[in-house]
């Protein structure tokens, strides 16, 4: 373990006993955009809840054409997030991109009230797919920016928390204005527009501008812990040299060109990140997949089928800062398998004990486990190994590769499931996701430390002529 200085930096301020002011565990800007999230959250679930049934029932589309849509609208999100993240990343302007993805999905809502046809709802949904994909890995990235590297884990999960308080809330907001309101779904998306406008405000009010400081005050650099898994945390630089992402006073923070995005792919640490979230999502299945294999393997009633996220919520609500902060302590990596391990299981119990009366509960807890162990756990080692300047970008590779591999898992699943049948198809996931997970788990082992020099035998210590 690094040992950090106790001792106030020159400049600091200290308390009225003399002793240096400690900076809060959660910075205010993680709060904020913890907020910003929360809000936006109930405005897209409150879409999300209803947007089968408005689609099939009210429009009428097929199942082939609501697969279709369904594809549109996880697949853009992850296609734009390079964008976004490097583009932040060249502007020095994280607030602005995420300003504007919010904007965008917000100017969306309404616009749904206006489209009646497959074509215009795609437009639709697909503008506001674009919208949270700009602003995704900017908001990660600021999230980082203001938190040191040793607090990484417990910053994502608070977040990730507030964020899933609006899951929560969405769906029953939009359950009671469909059973109290005249003309329910077009109340839905009116009120859902009204709330992501108050989410775009709270943005522009409340979350600091710029590239986002260093972590700390003042965008002071803080030594970090070392990662008890190996992980070298990012801001630890060597004797002498200047901190990475510490910009001198008055100076004007450079952009970053393509160039510089593309040289974040020689760091292994990113690679390995990326190809193991990669490889993990492309046996992950996906949320809707696996209540419908719920239902099928337990018989759930249909009324009771819109119940089941909330179940998977409010675990990942009340377990996200547990698990963050237990992987900012034992180590990113064991936290991060350990909850593809959970969600194995939960494929195993619907498996091999579809009968069991308490089955769907030990899934949704398990289901909400492997979120509250992955969601913000994964976005806090990319913080730990990219460079200030870059870290929106690495964010948005590590977030593409998972998204991608997560919807190609979606498609395959779902064919596996037409021709084989559930079961076999959640064995084939289920296989798949152990392979996964030992490979991942061989990739991103530590790095074997440094073997330490002989003094005796060391020739920086014995120049030339001195033996």
């Amino acid at each position: 373990m690094y040992l950090a200085d106790r001792s106030a930096p020159v400049g600091a301020k200290t308390a009225p006993d003399g002793g240096p002011v400690r900076a809060p565990a959660v910075a205010s800007t993680v709060f904020a955009l913890g907020a910003v999230s929360l809000i936006t959250d109930v405005s897209s679930e409150m879409v999300t809840a209803v947007l089968p049934l408005y689609l099939v029932a009210g429009l009428g589309l097929s199942p082939l054409g609501f697969g279709a849509l369904d594809g549109v609208y996880n697949g853009v999100s992850a296609l734009v997030q390079l964008t976004g993240g490097h583009l932040a990343d060249r502007v020095r302007n994280h607030k602005l991109i995420a300003g504007i993805g919010y904007g965008l999905s917000a100017l969306c809502k309404p616009l749904l009230l206006l489209a009646h046809s497959l074509g215009p709802v795609g437009v639709v949904l697909a503008l506001e797919r674009t919208g949270k994909g700009l602003r995704t890995a900017p908001r990660d990235a600021l999230i980082s920016l203001s938190t040191p590297a040793e607090l990484q884990g417990r910053a994502f999960g608070v977040h990730r928390a507030m964020d899933t308080t609006g899951a929560l809330l969405g769906p029953l907001a939009a359950f009671f204005i469909l059973n109290m309101a005249v003309g329910g779904y077009d109340a839905v998306f009116g009120v859902s527009a009204c709330v992501a406008v108050l989410g775009v405000v709270v943005l522009m009010l409340f979350v600091p501008s710029g590239a986002g400081a260093g972590p700390g005050p003042a965008g002071a650099a803080k030594p970090a812990a070392a990662n008890p898994e190996g992980e070298k945390p990012d801001g630890v630089t060597p004797a002498g040299a200047k901190p990475t992402g510490v910009t001198p006073a008055g100076a004007k923070p450079t952009g970053v060109n393509l160039r510089g995005a593309a040289a974040l792919l020689r760091l292994p640490r990113l690679r390995a990140l990326a190809l193991c979230a990669a490889l993990l999502g492309l046996t992950t299945v996906s949320d809707a997949f696996l209540y419908l294999l719920l239902q099928d393997r337990t018989g759930i009633r249909e009324q009771w089928f819109p119940l089941l996220p909330l179940g998977t919520a409010a675990v990942f609500l009340l377990l996200a800062v547990p698990a963050g902060a237990l992987a900012d302590r034992i180590g990113r990596r064991t936290v991060f398998l350990a909850g593809h391990a959970l969600l194995l299981a939960g494929y195993g119990l619907l498996l091999w004990a579809p009968h069991w009366p308490a089955l769907p509960y030990l899934v949704l807890v398990l289901h909400g486990l492997f979120y509250a162990a992955t969601d913000g756990v994964l976005p806090a080692a990319v913080g730990a190994t990219v460079p200030a300047k870059l870290r929106a970008t690495g964010l948005a590779v590590v977030g593409t590769s998972q998204a991608l591999a997560r919807f190609g898992c979606s498609l395959a699943f779902g064919a596996a499931w037409t021709v084989w049948g559930a079961g076999p198809a959640l064995a084939a996931a289920a296989a798949g996701l152990c392979c996964c997970a030992a490979v991942a788990g061989f990739v991103l082992r530590p790095a074997p430390p440094a073997p330490a020099r002989d003094s005796a035998t060391d020739p920086a210590r014995h120049p030339r002529g001195t033996r």
